[in-house]
């Protein structure tokens, strides 16, 4: 026995240990290596997936375009136009995004493409509002803000969400903004 030990501890020293070691090292390691990896398809999957789950959703854009839409208002009482354009360029914006997050909403009625709804919102409703923003005229915004309400409130509708009733905001939704274009502080 005590010969045994001393063949075992004189292979361990002389680096023999590894003759016996390596070929299991080995043969884990191979199966490591040989551990199938998702397909691209697989893993593109995944890579959407985790977009999808780290993305804003629709409420988020459609929140942002209703504060743009609502600070809109009242640069515009104020006839402060160049924030009033400011804002307007905001609001499509973020309803541009709104719709490319889900461009179509799946009703009782059958689809709702959010697209058309918008490019039609955009190339009237929006499209007047600009002009009285670039006219500076203050009636003329008016009526066009209250139609785009109603354009609005026609999509909400149409996507079965009638609880969201917009409306001529009465504060707005930032006050640290002075949306007066004379205001003289800070310089």
């Amino acid at each position: 026995m005590l010969l045994a030990v001393g063949i075992g501890v004189g292979l361990l020293l002389s680096g023999a240990a590894g003759l016996v070691w390596e070929p299991l090292m080995l043969q884990a390691h191979a199966q490591q290596k040989m551990a199938p990896k998702p397909s691209a398809a697989v893993a593109a999957q995944l890579d959407l997936q985790t977009l999808s789950e780290r993305s804003p959703d629709q409420s988020h854009a459609m929140a942002d375009a209703g504060y743009h839409f609502a600070n809109l208002w009242f640069a515009a009482d104020k006839q402060n136009w160049s924030l009033a354009d400011y804002y307007l360029s905001e609001t499509r914006s973020h309803l541009r995004w709104a719709v490319r997050i889900h461009p179509v909403r799946q009703t009782k009625a059958g689809e709702v493409d959010l697209k058309d709804i918008l490019d039609a919102v955009d190339n009237s409703f929006l499209t007047e509002i600009a002009t009285a923003i670039t006219n500076k005229d203050s009636a003329k915004f008016n009526i066009a803000y209250r139609q785009t309400i109603e354009g609005c409130y026609a999509c909400h509708k149409a996507c079965e969400k009638p609880f969201f009733r917009p409306q001529v905001p009465n504060a707005a939704s930032v006050s640290i903004l002075n949306f007066d274009p004379n205001a003289t502080w800070p310089e």
